[in-house]
C-alpha cells in the first residue's frame, strides 16, 4: 500500500481527466461527460471548447448553463475510494476509476456548489440537497461501490441500509469494472 499524509496526496494518485473514451475527439473525460449528459447539446469548438448547452444537476434539482458552472462528480469521491480499497490498486486501475465512462453512475455532471459541498463525504455524512433524489443517489453510490469492489465502513452501511428501507422501489444496477 502506498502511504499518504493527506487526502489531497491520495487524490493526486488518481490521474483524472485523461483523453477520455475517444482520444481522437480532442476532448478530455470531463468534456466528454458534459457532452454526454447535456439535455441540450453544447457546441464543441476548437480544443473541445464547449459553448451553449443545458444540463440538469440532479443533486440540487437545478438547470445549469454554461458548462463552466458544472463539476464532474466522482460518485464515490477519490479519497473515499482510496480509503475503501483503491489504495491497493495499480496506477492504471486508479486512472480507469477516475475516468470511468463505462457506467453512467460513475461520473455525474452537477453544480459546482453541490459537488463542493459533498467533497469526499459518504452518504452517512452527505446527501443531495434535493431530498427527492436521495434514493437515486444511494443506488448510484452502491452501484459504483459494487462496480469497483470497494468496501463500506459501518456508518456508511448504516446510512445506506436506512436509505434502502426508505426506498423499497429503487433498484441498483451495475456492471463490474474490467
Amino acid at each position: 500500500m502506498i502511504g499518504y499524509t493527506t487526502k489531497r496526496d491520495a487524490i493526486d494518485l488518481f490521474r483524472h481527466w485523461n483523453s477520455g473514451d475517444d482520444p481522437a475527439d480532442g476532448c478530455n473525460t470531463r468534456a466528454e461527460v458534459l457532452i454526454d449528459e447535456a439535455v441540450e447539446p453544447p457546441t464543441v469548438g476548437a480544443g473541445c471548447r464547449l459553448t451553449g448547452g443545458l444540463w440538469w444537476s440532479y443533486y440540487d434539482a437545478s438547470w445549469v448553463t454554461p458548462a463552466s458552472n458544472l463539476d464532474i462528480d466522482h460518485m464515490v469521491p477519490l479519497a473515499e475510494a482510496w480509503d475503501s480499497g483503491a489504495s491497493t490498486w495499480t496506477a492504471q486501475r486508479r486512472e480507469a476509476y477516475a475516468n470511468d465512462q463505462g457506467s453512467a453512475q460513475s461520473l455525474v455532471a452537477v453544480t459546482a456548489r453541490s459537488n463542493r459541498s459533498k467533497a469526499d463525504q459518504d452518504p452517512a455524512e452527505w446527501l443531495p440537497p434535493s431530498a427527492d433524489m436521495h434514493c437515486h443517489y444511494a443506488a448510484e453510490w452502491v452501484a459504483t461501490k459494487l462496480r469497483w469492489t470497494l468496501t463500506a465502513d459501518t456508518s456508511e452501511l448504516t446510512a445506506l441500509s436506512n436509505l434502502a428501507d426508505a426506498c423499497p422501489d429503487q433498484d441498483v444496477t451495475y456492471e463490474p469494472a474490467l
